[in-house]
């Protein structure tokens, strides 16, 4: 299970009030003045970078992966040739 922070949190709660804003807003429930009406896109700006952020952080881990990858190889390769040598073919 994946654990969630404080930021993801924060984005989830954003993405939920757009979509209740959105629905209030359909049915004719709020009538906000200009001003109040920008905050679906602050909100949905804040999503969108937090999205960002998380692809990037994974990309991160997916070069830690391929690095620990390449090393497990050279290690391994070490030993099959190491057992060559000790044992012949």
């Amino acid at each position: 299970m994946v654990k969630r922070n404080f930021w993801d949190w924060l984005a989830y709660a954003a993405l939920a009030s757009i979509v209740v804003w959105l629905i209030l807003k359909m049915v004719g429930i709020i009538n906000t003045p200009v001003l109040l009406e920008y905050y679906p896109y602050f909100a949905a700006c804040y999503f969108f970078g937090w999205q960002v952020s998380r692809l990037n952080h994974v990309s991160y881990e997916v070069d830690g992966l391929k690095k620990f990858k390449d090393e497990t190889i050279k290690k391994i390769h070490g030993i099959e040739l190491n057992c060559v040598r000790k044992h012949g073919k």
